[in-house]
Formats: C-alpha cells, sequence, structure tokens
C-alpha cells in the first residue's frame, strides 16, 4: 500500500521552530550543564559572577548559533526547494517526495535515525539539523495509522 499526502508547503518559521526544538531534543546537555555550572554560585557566594555569567551566556549563544543557522538555511537560494509545496508517497521502501507529478525524489527508510511523534506532526530526523517535517493534517485517518505502523515495523519512532 502507498499513502499518497495532499501538498503541503513548509515555511520558514516552522523550519527553524523544528530545527530549534530538534537541536534541543538531541543536545539538551548544553542547557543542563551549565544550569548545573550556575547551582555552584550559591555555595561559593564570594565567587558567584563566575559562574552565573557563563550560566546564562552559553545556552543563549549556543541558541542564537542554532537560530541563525536555521534562519540563514531557509534563505539560501539552494534550499528554495525545501519550501515549495510538495506532495509525498510513503510505502514500506520509501518516502517519495513530490514536487509535482513528474520531479521527485525518493527517501530510502535507511537515511532516518528516528522519528518524533509530536502533538501535530512527525519530524524524520536525518542528521544534526537534517529533518522532514510532516503534519497530520496531510494525512487521512487510515494512512496515518498506516504511516505509524510502518515507523513502528521499522523501530524508528520515538515518542
Amino acid at each position: 500500500m502507498i499513502v499518497k499526502t495532499k501538498k503541503y508547503q513548509l515555511t520558514p518559521k516552522e523550519f527553524i521552530k523544528a530545527g530549534l526544538w530538534s537541536i534541543a531534543k538531541e543536545q539538551w546537555w548544553y542547557i543542563v550543564f551549565p544550569f548545573l555550572l550556575g547551582c555552584v554560585a550559591f555555595v561559593l557566594p564570594d565567587e558567584k559572577w563566575w559562574f552565573i555569567i557563563p550560566a546564562i551566556l552559553v545556552p543563549a549563544l549556543y541558541t542564537l548559533f542554532w537560530y541563525i543557522q536555521f534562519l540563514g538555511a531557509s534563505q539560501m537560494e539552494q534550499s528554495k526547494m525545501m519550501f515549495e509545496r510538495m506532495s509525498y508517497e510513503i510505502d514500506s521502501r520509501q518516502i517519495l517526495i513530490k514536487l509535482n507529478e513528474r520531479q521527485g525524489s525518493p527517501v530510502k527508510w535507511e537515511m532516518f535515525k528516528k522519528v518524533y511523534k509530536r502533538k501535530e506532526d512527525f519530524l524524520f530526523m536525518m542528521g544534526r539539523g537534517q529533518f522532514l517535517l510532516l503534519p497530520y493534517k496531510i494525512f487521512t485517518e487510515n494512512d496515518l495509522r498506516f504511516v505509524e505502523s510502518i515507523l513502528n515495523r521499522k523501530e524508528l519512532i520515538v515518542k
């Protein structure tokens, strides 16, 4: 069975938001460790600013760095195709990303590391900052269950 989705256009705002979410999910320690460093300030009250300032700056600068990366990627000429209206054909072998009836590119399941099932969409992770975002609204209810069963069989889904 092949699942054919409705056409969907990813906006740069959604791309940046999903990208930051994926980085935060995979690299949470860049926020936790500086926070723990800031907690040391309560133990050493005389030297507290040497711990509090990095505890605030490191996560803020790291988040800003990734925000600029995703913002820049959404503005590049090479990535304009990512933000066009596309449809998707999903089966047990691959996901076919179709720009129109004649133009498309397949993505094999082996390219995906994991898939996050979020509140409103699937986030297919390929690498750091590389992902495919498919909202539930482009699927019918039966197609959504079928895609979820494929993801469970491939052991890719993370809830």
